[in-house]
């Protein structure tokens, strides 16, 4: 059985990729951490384990690479898309994925890791021109404003009663925007589609861009009231 740290603030994405991870029998998430003092407790906890960490929390490398190799465990760094994944192997850490992994790609880099071996992403194997995100572009132009402010805020994580409360509405309202949004990007509930978005470069800047737009909009009537 291999020991699976998992550590991420995004609370949509550690539980995705708990649910991808826990499909596999021989893979045993032990701790899932949201911040930097848990991940570093969790190391010292249980010896021996792969780390898999997002590098939006934004630890010191050397210092987190020195603790696990410590501890015996072993790192996979979780970057964003559009980082660069050489920053990461050149730092020593065994493995690194980008936010749309595959369920698929998560598991062999982990249990290649996890027998001693390093994973290199795809995109650094075989260069190649950045292919043309098709179907999260169809999807991100079927879907209406209001349908991605929402999808927006269910990446975020928040629930309906959050987001009737961001878009001066009703839960009922959100709740029948959601069956329109499950409809055009063909998943079945908030987790699924949170990981549509996050695995569609096209539909993840969208989200990203009306998440930003948002935050402004709001910022604006708070200092408009003030």
């Amino acid at each position: 059985m291999k020991k699976i740290i998992l550590a991420d603030s995004q609370a949509i994405f550690r539980a995705g990729t708990a649910k991808v991870l826990a499909a596999d029998d021989d893979l045993r998430i032990i701790a899932q951490c949201a911040d930097l003092e848990r991940l570093f407790h969790a190391i010292d906890t249980f010896p021996g384990s792969i780390i898999l960490f997002a590098a939006s929390l934004r630890p010191d490398l050397l210092q987190l690479r020195r603790r696990l190799e410590k501890a015996g465990s072993r790192g996979i760094v979780i970057a964003e898309n559009s980082e660069a994944a050489q920053v990461y192997v050149q730092q020593g850490f065994r493995g690194v994925i980008f936010r749309n992994v595959t369920g698929q790609a998560l598991v062999d880099c982990v249990r290649r890791v996890s027998n001693g071996d390093t994973w290199i992403p795809p995109q650094l194997a075989a260069v190649s021109p950045v292919d043309e995100d098709v179907v999260g572009t169809r999807v991100r132009d079927r879907l209406t404003p209001k349908e991605m402010r929402i999808v927006a805020l269910i990446v975020q994580g928040c629930k309906n009663r959050d987001i009737a409360l961001r878009l001066k509405t009703t839960e009922q309202v959100i709740k029948n925007y959601l069956r329109s949004i499950y409809d055009k990007t063909g998943v079945s509930d908030r987790l699924e589609l949170a990981l549509f978005t996050i695995h569609h470069r096209a539909l993840a800047a969208a989200a990203a861009e009306m998440s930003t737009k948002m935050d402004a909009e709001e910022q604006a009537a708070t200092g408009a009231v003030a």
